[in-house]
Formats: structure tokens, sequence, C-alpha cells
């Protein structure tokens, strides 16, 4: 599993990309556990729902009978690299917009209400 890259962090504070890498770290797929899914697993569409494609796993669970998506899931065996490193592209972009946008709702301090002197006045 590679590191994201440097773009997603561009212009951010040293605590806004630790929180990014910590983000990112938990929610990144990985390849080789993709790979497995699909070839051993993908007759119930255990790989779709490995990145969360329900619609599609669900489908798969359907018709497990016929033994078409065992077919499917080895031939998408070849492709889960690619969908899982779109997948991690997607999710790190999506961490570092939510991070941006975070910061900027607490850069401008909320304003402190005006205070109200009493005024005494001279007794008569």
């Amino acid at each position: 599993m590679f590191p994201p890259d440097t773009v997603y962090t561009t212009g951010m504070s040293d605590h806004q990309r630790a929180w990014f890498y910590a983000e990112y770290q938990r929610a990144c797929k990985d390849e080789l556990l993709g790979i497995l899914f699909a070839a051993l697993l993908g007759n119930f569409g255990v790989h779709h729902f490995y990145l969360r494609r329900d619609g599609l796993g669900i489908l798969y669970l359907i018709f497990f009978w016929t033994g078409i998506p065992a077919l499917l899931g080895l031939i998408e065996a070849f492709f889960m690299p690619g969908r899982i490193r779109h997948y991690n592209a997607m999710t790190a972009i999506y961490i570092s917009t939510q991070i941006r946008a975070a910061s900027q709702l607490n850069a401008y301090p909320p304003p402190t209400p005006p205070t109200t002197q009493l005024q005494t006045y001279p007794a008569s």
C-alpha cells in the first residue's frame, strides 16, 4: 500500500496533515485483500462490499447459486488493484476536502458579544 500523494495535503498545516494521514490510514483499502476477496469469495460479491458497492454485492448474492458471479469474480480479480487505487484516491480527496472545510469553519473565531456596561446614575 502506497502512501497518498502530497497533492492532497498541499497547503495544510502540520496538524491538518497528521489528521489527514490518520484518517486516510483508517479508511484506505488494501489491494492484496481486494484481489483475494475477488478470487476466493467473488461468488458472494464480497469484493464489492469491500469497496462499498453494496448494490453489486447484493446482486452477486442473489445469483451466487448460478456460478456466474464466481466466474466474474475471477475475472474481476485482475481489475481489483486499479479499482482499489481509484477508491483510495477518491477517499483521499474526500478526507482532504472535509479537513479543509472544517478548518475554514474554525478559521474565524466566533464574534464576541458586545459588552454592555451598566451606567450608574447619581442618586438625586
